[in-house]
């Protein structure tokens, strides 16, 4: 499944839906609310700040290999070079109130999916997530 939404602004509901409604998505609840809340995370941050005012595009897919039962969820989209995977992991020893904000959804995106990936190619950011899918 691929899907390119311009613009997306106020369409986080709408891509996000459009990713769990994907035919390549796991039936098992486990694994499709490990999957949502990633997919959640990395939509809202590109959403909220690839894109000025949020006019801009973001294309979605998914893919599911039969063979090795590995799911890829990728996002691309032309907003400000950003690789999350860079940014410092929040110290999550410490209270709310001596904690940085940020970085809490990459975290969970790291403890949810079985890799994620991040290039810049063409002008384009790149996040790439796998999961393994057991039937």
């Amino acid at each position: 499944m691929k899907k390119r939404f311009n613009p997306i602004k106020d369409k986080s509901s709408e891509i996000i839906s459009c990713l769990m409604a994907s035919p390549d998505m796991p039936d098992d609840e486990a694994l499709r609310f490990k999957l949502q809340l990633s997919i959640e995370e990395v939509v809202e941050n590109v959403v909220r700040y690839a894109y000025d005012g949020g006019i801009g595009w973001l294309e979605v897919s998914t893919n599911l290999d039969h063979d090795t039962l590995v799911l890829t969820v990728e996002l691309r989209d032309a907003g400000v070079p950003f690789n999350p995977l860079e940014q410092p992991e929040p110290d999550i020893t410490l209270n709310a109130e001596n904690r940085d904000v940020g970085g809490l959804g990459i975290l969970i995106c790291k403890k949810m999916m079985d890799s994620l990936n991040y290039r810049y190619e063409n002008g384009n950011n790149v996040l790439t997530m796998t999961k393994m899918i057991w039937k």
